[in-house]
């Protein structure tokens, strides 16, 4: 398993609105396009109490995927390659350019004690 992990910075006042965007415009749009090995999509945010406030907050996408050949699906060829859409972009102070992978190697789950090959 392939964890994808990528992080945009908006300014304070467009937080709220690029979170709209990312949770009900292209999150749903990127499950919608059915990607092949694409397990899931999570979005995270880091409130601005935690950072500068006058940076604004960070958005986390966590995307599992099966391999990196369906990661190079997603992206359309180079696996590190972001994938931001114009309208993400005008409400983006800042993004990660490229992204990060991770190699699953084990999950433990609360009340198991056991580690499954992830």
């Amino acid at each position: 398993m392939i964890l994808r992990l990528w992080s945009g910075w908006t300014e304070p006042a467009h937080t709220d609105a690029y979170e709209r965007l990312l949770t009900q415009d292209i999150a749903p749009s990127i499950l919608a396009r059915g990607v092949d090995g694409l397990r899931e999509l999570r979005v995270l945010r880091r409130s601005p109490q935690e950072l500068d406030p006058a940076e604004g907050s960070e958005f986390l996408t966590a995307m599992t995927f099966t391999d990196f050949a369906a990661v190079s699906a997603f992206t359309g060829g180079d696996p590190s390659t972001s994938v931001v859409p114009p309208a993400a972009r005008d409400l983006l102070g800042r993004f990660d350019r490229r992204s990060r992978h991770y190699l699953g190697r084990a999950v433990f789950r609360d009340g198991d004690g056991r580690a499954t090959v992830w």
